[in-house]
């Protein structure tokens, strides 16, 4: 059995915009790092290399946007071709999470931060990515 993950990337998966965030399984939290640019869905892989290289995570976790009802939509089946591809290009564990409503609660959290001053400038779709990879790490890490 191999260890279980220590420092985690996490993925919001978008057509035109892709959540970057970092997470440690010891403390279970994560930070939003960047949004990457993307076109029908593809991003600049060479960027996306550069953030595993700079990184080094042992899992990486991709945001699965499911239906309300818990099927499957067209952007879900997206968000699993983006994390099939990960896993073959880098060859390290994806792991898929449910992701229903991590956008609109990274948009209530950066408008109520933005309140209190200086968040506001934070991107939605990479603190949609930190709220995603804690809920994972929540589900596999919590006693």
């Amino acid at each position: 059995m191999s260890a279980p993950p220590r420092l985690l990337l996490g993925f919001d998966y978008g057509t035109k915009q892709i959540g970057v965030a970092i997470g440690q399984a010891i403390t279970g939290q994560a930070r939003e790092l960047c949004v990457l640019k993307a076109q029908n869905g593809v991003p600049d892989w060479q960027k996306v290399e550069a953030l595993i290289k700079e990184w080094q995570p042992d899992a990486i976790v991709v945001g699965l946007p499911l239906n309300m009802d818990g099927t499957k939509s067209e952007m879900s089946e997206r968000a699993e071709k983006f994390a099939r591809r990960l896993n073959g290009r880098y060859n390290l564990p994806v792991h898929t999470h449910d992701e229903r409503l991590t956008t609109f609660e990274a948009k209530g959290q950066r408008l109520a931060q933005g309140q209190r001053g200086g968040y506001r400038d934070k991107p939605v779709d990479a603190l949609a990515a930190a709220l995603l990879l804690e809920g994972w790490l929540e589900q596999n890490f919590s006693d």
